[in-house]
């Protein structure tokens, strides 16, 4: 009798201690600026990375539209570094959008529901990371500095927190993936994990789009994408070539390289890098005086709340500016449960100054994690100034690997979405046919039925 009481005990506080925890999660039915109730589930919190000096790293949850109990599980880190998770939510891949067209300047900004959501087949937890970024925060100042391969670290206990706490998603298929910067941050995450099978965390693979990788292949796909996309001409591209003997990434060799590449910078200096055919809109237009092939560039060149230019309807500009008055609202922030004192002024792309970038390319990782059966998808928007879809497919060479499906085209809404080519080892390599430096921004269908796609049993385009 004993025995059974015993027992009788434990399952009682162990069910209390799933509904506590269960209840403890902030699941938010309504947010001010959408009208109604969601209709999706939103949950948001924080998980400690670091308990010596409090670094906790802050997520939004939304669960799959489809099936979340069998549907595929993305940890989303939105590239910079330093972009918060909120801009791939509301910019990128979530299942909420701005109302920029119908903003008249005055009033909240209006959140429309977006039907083309990878949230329609898939589990997405969107975080902010590295710590710093977004509402991530550290108590003491010492957990903000962090290191590329540190954040690794930190996001495989993230996830293993999250899931500690999240049970249910255990078995699902886990893929890491996000863009620009985080074509670094994703495969470093993915090989940690990798390396630590104890976590017991159900890695699938990864997937990265127009993904910074090496500076030589980031920086040297950039004058051969010009001259591809008619930006130069053949006679520039020609005296570029022949006097730089093909290397645009480090100190011009002689007077006649750097004169050819500062005539391709006056050609091109006005030209939106992360869309060619995109207008150049408020503090994104830089000076002819700057260097054409900055490194590591950020993912998008920040329109800050003091760029008060009247900007046309289609410069995406205006959306971002709206995000910095919704994130900052304290209704808002009461909402999504962020700590009070944490964080000032959110900021959609923050410079991490403690951040170190202690890796030069990711080239090996990608090797190691797809040589060990991973799966990877690697994208370009193919109008992508910033990371080319040449430097791109520069880099995979490198790899060695054969040819499983050569370049042919891929489809979505029975149009030509893109070109695709397969290699072995589990890579496949796409374009977005007209996508820009977060390809899902610019062509949401397309983009998720590409990701429908690989992550099906199939696994092809």
């Amino acid at each position: 009798m004993g025995r059974l009481q015993l027992l009788l005990s434990f399952l009682l506080v162990t069910a209390a201690n799933c509904r506590g925890s269960r209840a403890a999660r902030n699941s938010i039915t309504h947010v001010k600026g959408f009208d109604g109730a969601l209709p999706f589930y939103l949950e948001t919190g924080y998980v400690e990375v670091d308990s010596t000096h409090g670094a906790e790293l802050f997520y939004y949850f939304i669960q799959s539209e489809r099936s979340p109990s069998t549907d595929p599980l993305i940890l989303w880190i939105t590239g910079g570094p330093g972009c918060s998770a909120l801009s791939g939510l509301l910019f990128e891949i979530g299942p909420l959008k701005f109302d920029v067209a119908g903003y008249t300047g005055e009033g909240f900004p209006r959140l429309l529901y977006f039907e083309d959501s990878w949230t329609k087949v898939s589990n997405v937890i969107f975080l902010d990371a590295p710590v710093g970024t977004g509402f991530s925060y550290a108590r003491e100042e010492q957990g903000l500095n962090v290191s590329l391969t540190g954040t690794g670290g930190q996001l495989r206990v993230f996830l293993e927190k999250w899931l500690d706490q999240h049970p249910e998603f255990k078995s699902n298929p886990l893929y890491i993936g996000g863009d620009s910067y985080s074509g670094y941050t994703v495969p470093v995450t993915a090989l940690d994990i990798a390396d630590h099978p104890e976590s017991g965390l159900n890695l699938k693979g990864y997937l990265v789009g127009n993904a910074a990788t090496e500076d030589r292949y980031d920086t040297g796909g950039k004058v051969p994408f010009m001259h591809g996309m008619g930006l130069i001409s053949d006679e520039m591209y020609a005296a570029a070539q022949g006097s730089c003997a093909g290397d645009f990434v480090t100190t011009p060799r002689n007077t006649q390289c750097a004169n050819a590449l500062q005539a391709i910078n006056l050609a091109t200096f006005a030209v939106n890098p992360v869309h060619i055919l995109e207008p150049m809109c408020g503090f994104a237009l830089r000076s002819p005086a700057d260097t054409v092939f900055p490194r590591r560039t950020a993912a998008r060149l920040l329109v800050q709340e003091n760029d008060m230019l009247g900007l046309p309807v289609e410069c995406r500009d205006n959306g971002y500016r709206l995000s910095y008055t919704w994130a900052d609202d304290p209704e808002v922030r009461e909402t999504l449960g962020i700590k009070e004192g944490t964080i000032g002024a959110w900021s959609r792309c923050t410079t991490l100054s403690h951040f170190r970038h202690d890796l030069a390319s990711t080239v090996p990782h990608h090797r190691e994690l797809t040589t060990r059966g991973y799966r990877a998808l690697v994208y370009n928007g193919d109008h992508d100034m910033d990371m080319t879809f040449v430097g791109t497919q520069q880099w995979i060479r490198a790899l060695g690997y054969g040819v499983v499906a050569p370049w042919r085209p891929w489809y979505a809404n029975r149009q030509v979405a893109g070109f695709a080519t397969e290699y072995e080892h589990n890579l496949t390599f796409a374009t977005v046919k007209g996508g820009g430096h977060t390809a899902p921004e610019y062509r949401p269908k397309e983009c998720l039925a590409m990701l429908d796609r690989w992550t099906s049993p199939a696994g092809r385009l």
